[in-house]
């Protein structure tokens, strides 16, 4: 797997992809991170990507020509299932849609930044647009962040154990069961009896119930 990452302030990126799970992957082979710096792409001296917007809003707006001269760069070396833009009014993140973008080849994130991007951008090249949250941010780089982190996690290699991913919360639409490690007793906290007990089954089911438990209590839109 490929994915480019398209910012206005790349360095703010960099410490992060090459380090943990993601750096791991990227040294396996599993995936690939390349991230480019958008005022690279600019014909401006001043290597100028923003102007005001038309039509006297505040803000400033990251202008088309710089966007479209670095997409189409990336596409004239290899085909993209994705050119994704974070956005606040974009879909909502979550572990399908991280489920479905592990599955991609090639994907691009453009990270918004300023008010935005000039909407003939998002109307003629962005295929999906995609929000982490209700609210603002400065940029998207932290929003490409949280998903290239969802998305190259679940990559099969990329953790050591596999079933680790896929039984993390979010997968079955339901928070996870509460967890515990040695000592088995603490300060006079007990771990349950029932995850000493080695009968596989019953600890099964033991964690669906306290899932489906805490679902119910914690986040009750899940199971609608």
């Amino acid at each position: 797997m490929r994915i480019d990452i398209i910012s206005v302030i790349p360095d703010m990126m960099e410490g992060f992809i090459n380090e943990s799970i993601l750096a791991r992957a990227q040294k396996k082979g599993l995936v690939e991170i390349h991230l480019h710096n958008l005022r690279d792409y600019t014909l401006d001296k001043w290597r100028r990507v923003d102007d005001y917007p038309y039509g006297g809003s505040a803000g400033m707006i990251i202008q088309c020509e710089p966007i479209d001269r670095c997409i189409s760069a990336l596409k004239a070396e290899r085909d993209y299932d994705e050119i994704i833009y974070t956005s606040p009014d974009g879909e909502q993140f979550d572990q399908h849609v991280a489920n479905d973008l592990s599955l991609k080849g090639n994907i691009i994130i453009l990270c918004g930044h300023y008010k935005g991007i000039d909407q003939r951008v998002r109307d003629h090249l962005i295929t999906r647009e995609i929000s982490i949250g209700d609210y603002v941010l400065t940029g998207g780089e932290l929003a490409a962040a949280v998903m290239t982190d969802a998305i190259v996690r679940l990559i099969p290699g990329s953790i050591s154990d596999e079933q680790s991913a896929l039984s993390d919360c979010f997968q079955d639409d339901m928070l996870a069961a509460p967890i515990y490690t040695r000592p088995s007793e603490y300060k006079g906290w007990k771990v349950p009896d029932i995850l000493l007990s080695g009968n596989e089954a019953k600890i099964r089911k033991w964690e669906f119930d306290e899932a489906m438990k805490r679902t119910k209590n914690m986040r009750p839109d899940l199971l609608k």
